[in-house]
């Protein structure tokens, strides 16, 4: 039986998974939509949600605690000036997960993706970054 087993290990220790969903949780507030396996999109959704309700707070606690689990201040930043303000009115619900296959070996995939996402930001920055290169 697996009772008050509370998350799926996804073969990795620790360190490697509080690293992996640190980094996959800055992708999905910088992109606004990113493609994964299902179990781990279905363990990314209840962290980046927390952090959602610590922009909607809004307070130097909150952005210190955010700050705790995200890598980057500038992490912090597009998610209380952008993300915060954005879902204040909304009482939780802030992300989606579409199923889906993956052609080569039909392991199940996913999209991540917020409700009332900018469908300008993704890439945006990658687009920024290459273009401030070539100049």
């Amino acid at each position: 039986m697996r009772h008050a087993r509370g998350y799926r290990r996804l073969n990795r220790t620790h360190e490697h998974r509080k690293a992996l969903f640190a980094n996959m949780a800055y992708s999905l507030i910088e992109h606004e939509q990113i493609k994964t396996t299902l179990p781990k999109a279905k363990e990314l959704r209840p962290i980046v949600e927390k952090l959602i309700t610590l922009a909607k707070r809004g307070d130097l606690h909150a952005r210190r605690q955010a700050a705790s689990q995200l890598k980057e201040d500038r992490h912090v930043a597009r998610l209380f000036e952008i993300l915060g303000p954005r879902y204040k009115e909304r009482q939780g619900g802030y992300i989606r997960v579409l199923k889906g296959f993956r052609y080569g070996d039909m392991a199940p995939m996913a999209i991540i993706e917020f409700v009332d996402r900018d469908p300008s930001a993704k890439g945006a920055a990658d687009h920024a970054r290459t273009e401030a290169a070539e100049d």
